[in-house]
């Protein structure tokens, strides 16, 4: 009897105990998965702002609008500069007869040229040849020299003068290769030119702008190209001295310069 009065009161304070215990563990379950959930957003959070960050910063390096046109200008201006290239032949039967003979021819053209408005500066030796002439069986029967000079005159309306000159100076063996003319000062004509090119860029800028809709709102950036037409005078090769008049005709005519210009514009919306 006293056995089992003593399982009785037994098991009822093993419960109580297990009871007590349970109560006094720490209940870190809670604020535990609290304080991981709060760390996992931040985590998120920061991956997130950091990468949109990343992408608007991306976008606003790269994100100008830009539009590419091509713009010309041309003008017309006068010559101011001739040049010209005017020698002379002789043949004689030994390389020293010729070259002796055709040294006199030489000096006695530059002095022509000298006495009808070139200046030295403006003279400049720019081929001298001597060659062997053979007959169809090979045989050497004399020698040839020339001797050009380049000319380059800067008082166009006294070159006529100074061809006709140096014509009559040699004679029949003048040599004349063609004459062409340049605009040196041409500070004021490629003024014009860039205006104009510039203003056709930007008139062509602003209709392909209209035409979708966006706006032009600065220059990136500019590159120009100049050109000049140089006008040729056609003249024979080698001309009769006598025929010649006291003054070769040389028209100057006009001459364009053109200015292109390739322009970058930014854009807006």
């Amino acid at each position: 009897m006293s056995n089992d009065i003593s399982g009785d009161n037994t098991e009822p304070i093993r419960d109580r105990e297990s009871e007590r215990l349970t109560s006094q563990r720490p209940r870190r379950t809670g604020w535990f998965l609290t304080i991981v959930t709060v760390l996992v957003v931040a985590v998120v959070g920061f991956v997130v702002v950091g990468f949109a960050g990343f992408v608007l910063g991306h976008a606003k390096g790269n994100a100008r609008s830009t539009i590419t046109v091509t713009g010309s200008g041309t003008v017309q201006g006068t010559p101011d500069t001739i040049n010209f290239q005017i020698g002379v032949s002789t043949r004689s039967l030994t390389a020293t007869a010729a070259l002796t003979e055709n040294d006199n021819k030489v000096r006695a053209l530059e002095a022509a040229l000298l006495k009808n408005g070139v200046t030295k500066r403006e003279m400049q030796t720019s081929g001298l040849n001597i060659y062997d002439d053979t007959n169809n069986q090979g045989v050497v029967t004399g020698f040839t020299v020339e001797d050009t000079l380049n000319i380059t005159m800067h008082k166009v309306q006294r070159a006529g003068v100074a061809i006709d000159a140096a014509a009559r100076a040699v004679g029949n063996g003048v040599q004349l290769n063609g004459v062409s003319f340049t605009i040196t000062n041409d500070s004021s004509l490629l003024r014009a030119a860039r205006i104009r090119a510039m203003n056709n860029a930007r008139v062509a800028a602003g209709q392909l702008a209209n035409a979708g809709d966006i706006h032009v709102t600065g220059i990136v950036k500019i590159t120009d190209n100049e050109t000049q037409s140089s006008g040729v005078y056609s003249a024979p090769i080698a001309f009769n001295a006598a025929a010649l008049r006291s003054s070769v005709p040389i028209q100057t005519g006009s001459q364009p310069v053109n200015v292109q210009v390739t322009v970058i514009y930014s854009l807006s919306s």
